[in-house]
């Protein structure tokens, strides 16, 4: 049986919370209903790897994260999700990418992001996917500078990530509480 928000923010309300989020001059409310992929700007992902170990990457700068980031033109999810796990994990995607919810971001900015995104709504959506690590990370030099990747239990993933992301860290639980991290 899927379950929808209300069910899910009783357990979870820290990550239903709507937030503002500075850096992007959006509010956000996190959701697992209506993941529109025509809205998503950027995902982020909850790579399992075959021992049924999360993938976590620390760059220079930002601390702990899950591998992710934005679209580019013309690019579809799965190719999102393909690039981004080989630049910041040096991951390979081995299956479907299973969106489960999303940041609703509603954009106080007059212009989008990138032009080719969505606006002023889009989506900040999360994915779980089967992955397997098979170089180091590329590192584009438009890109984080991913310094070390990390293989861990879902609850140390998310001690990890909470360290710098109590969202990414919530996510994770999240995704573990839907049943959604079992490697395929």
């Amino acid at each position: 049986m899927r379950r929808g928000d209300e069910f899910w923010a009783a357990r979870f309300p820290d990550l239903f919370r709507e937030q503002y989020v500075e850096y992007a001059d959006a509010r956000v409310r996190y959701t697992t209903e209506g993941l529109d992929d025509d809205l998503v700007a950027r995902l982020h992902l909850v790579a399992l790897t075959p021992t049924g170990g999360v993938v976590v990457c620390r760059s220079v700068n930002e601390g702990w994260f899950l591998p992710g980031g934005t679209r580019e033109p013309g690019e579809t999810l799965r190719d999102l999700a393909r690039r981004e796990l080989l630049e910041e994990a040096g991951a390979e995607l081995l299956g479907e990418v299973g969106c489960f919810a999303a940041h609703v971001a509603d954009s106080g900015r007059s212009e989008p992001f990138r032009p080719h995104l969505p606006h002023p709504q889009s989506l900040w959506a999360y994915a779980v996917a089967d992955v397997r690590i098979v170089s180091r990370p590329t590192n584009p030099a438009d890109g984080e500078a991913v310094v070390e990747v990390l293989e861990l239990s879902p609850d140390r993933a998310a001690t990890r990530l909470a360290e710098h992301d109590p969202v990414q860290a919530g996510v994770v639980h999240h995704a573990r509480a839907m049943g959604l991290l079992t490697p395929g």
